[in-house]
């Protein structure tokens, strides 16, 4: 063959080569690219072609689909009592990305997750039929909570302790995700939503960290207990009052001023939420001791999902001595979310063993068969031992029947709380935020919960813990204790 010819034939066949190459990269790379691409129209059309999967609650479906008319998505997602339950929820948009549980079991709920395939489907190519999500959400207790939060910017959780089911989840104000459905309408509730100055997108139970004032003294508590600083909670403390910050001439007042909070033992000062005992407490453990203990509880972990990834608790580093004293009483940089606050007191309340919180209990398929069962997976680690639990359980309670948090009394049940009214703004400019946190037992039944206020018709000078956030605590307790 000439060799003109040859080379001619040999650089065609490269071409030829490198168009296939092309063709096949183009077909199957990016062709995946474009299918998955959230612009893609063609999703939401096969995604809105059939009715979704459904997210239910104590056995009834809280979610839904409607047909649409003259869209070419032939169905949009409706929800029931949508306000109560968007905290859990959360949104499934013809024309935003969802959220919540919509968004994590996306695939589920809209058929495309493998695990819902039969082999007609997988031979076929058909999108499955969807599975639904199961949650643990107790209807009665999300309702009190949201009722009792009334018109207040807030948040609440409830945990089971003993199983780590997540009971209630609840953020006000709330919204209604039905509002964000239909594409011809979510542009105006969108933009309202977000010029909200109150946030009613924000989830503030899972993802608004905020000072956790006095309540973060249980933590302290639980650290000074395990590291043998204090061997009960009846022992005298050594704590000056006032108690001077070290290394200024600032002096930490307490609330109550005539309080016996000089020398308290943890009992007392868990009862008068005395400042000087657990800042000086902080301090004599050194910020190493007190940070080990929150991160047992769960701050500073950025992988916390129940499924759904909550926001990081915090306890700093790298501070000085006045400063690791403030983070003794919850301030400082000290941040928690109603969630973990809430697990602080589910821990304490099974005995210092916390199960990892979870709202999903099952996914499933469309004839109901199981294909993932959470509850199974839950696991527990120890984070204090027994005795300390017992203890801190008992100091717990009498912070409720003689102590600041007497509104969370329950009669025939055993509570058990710690209030809290953390600064905000500088120089506590701004209205405190009030905390409650606190469990419950009667009739073998439990619960922890946890509530924040942040924002309400009261006077500044009615803002407390007591007074805002353990009303609402103790009615989700009644609710999840009842018989």
């Amino acid at each position: 063959m000439n060799k003109t010819i040859r080379r001619a034939s040999v650089f065609a066949l490269l071409l030829v080569f490198a168009l296939l190459v092309r063709a096949t990269w183009v077909q199957f790379y990016d062709g995946k690219a474009l299918a998955d691409d959230k612009d893609n129209r063609r999703n939401a059309i096969e995604t809105y072609a059939e009715p979704l999967g459904n997210i239910i609650v104590a056995g009834n479906s809280i979610t839904g689909s409607s047909a649409t008319k003259n869209s070419d998505l032939k169905y949009k997602r409706t929800y029931k009592d949508g306000k109560l339950y968007a905290a859990v929820t959360g949104y499934a948009s013809q024309a935003y990305a969802p959220t919540q549980l919509e968004g994590i079991y996306q695939d589920v709920l809209n058929g495309t997750d493998n695990r819902l395939k039969t082999v007609m489907d997988t031979v076929t190519d058909k999108r499955a039929d969807p599975g639904d999500v199961v949650t643990t959400i107790d209807p009665d207790v999300q309702k009190a909570a949201y009722d009792a939060l009334g018109d207040k910017k807030g948040a609440a959780v409830a945990i089971d302790p003993k199983t780590g089911k997540i009971l209630a989840v609840v953020s006000t104000p709330s919204y209604d995700p039905t509002s964000l459905t239909d594409a011809n309408t979510a542009g105006t509730a969108w933009k309202k939503l977000n010029a909200d100055s109150d946030k009613p997108l924000t989830n503030r139970a899972l993802r608004q960290p905020l000072p956790p004032g006095s309540t973060f003294k249980l933590v302290v508590a639980a650290a000074a207990l395990e590291d043998g600083l204090y061997s009960s909670v009846d022992e005298k403390t050594k704590s000056p009052d006032p108690y001077t910050l070290p290394g200024t001439t600032r002096e930490l007042a307490n609330e109550n001023r005539s309080a016996p909070c000089e020398n308290a033992t943890i009992r007392t000062a868990l009862q008068y939420s005395c400042n000087n005992v657990f800042a000086k407490m902080a301090v004599d453990l050194g910020q190493d001791k007190v940070k080990a203990m929150a991160e047992k509880f769960g701050f500073n972990d950025d992988e916390q999902d129940v499924p759904v990834r909550a926001y990081t608790s915090v306890y700093p580093s790298d501070m000085d001595r006045s400063s690791t004293a403030l983070t003794g009483i919850g301030q400082y940089d000290v941040t928690a979310t109603p969630l973990q606050m809430a697990m602080v007191s589910a821990a304490i309340a099974n005995g210092g063993k916390l199960v990892s919180p979870h709202m999903v209990s099952q996914i499933t398929d469309s004839g109901g068969d199981v294909l993932k069962n959470y509850d199974d997976s839950a696991g527990a680690k120890e984070i204090v031992d027994s005795d300390t639990a017992e203890q801190l359980q008992s100091a717990m309670q009498t912070v409720v029947e003689q102590g600041t948090g007497t509104n969370a009394k329950i009669d025939g049940a055993t509570v058990g709380g710690k209030t809290g009214t953390a600064q905000h703004g500088e120089n506590n400019s701004q209205t405190p935020y009030a905390w409650f946190t606190s469990y419950g037992k009667a009739d073998g039944k439990e619960v922890a919960v946890a509530v924040v206020v942040e924002q309400s018709n009261a006077a500044r000078s009615e803002v407390s813990g007591n007074g805002l956030a353990a009303p609402v605590a103790k009615a989700m307790m009644e609710a999840a204790l009842k018989n």
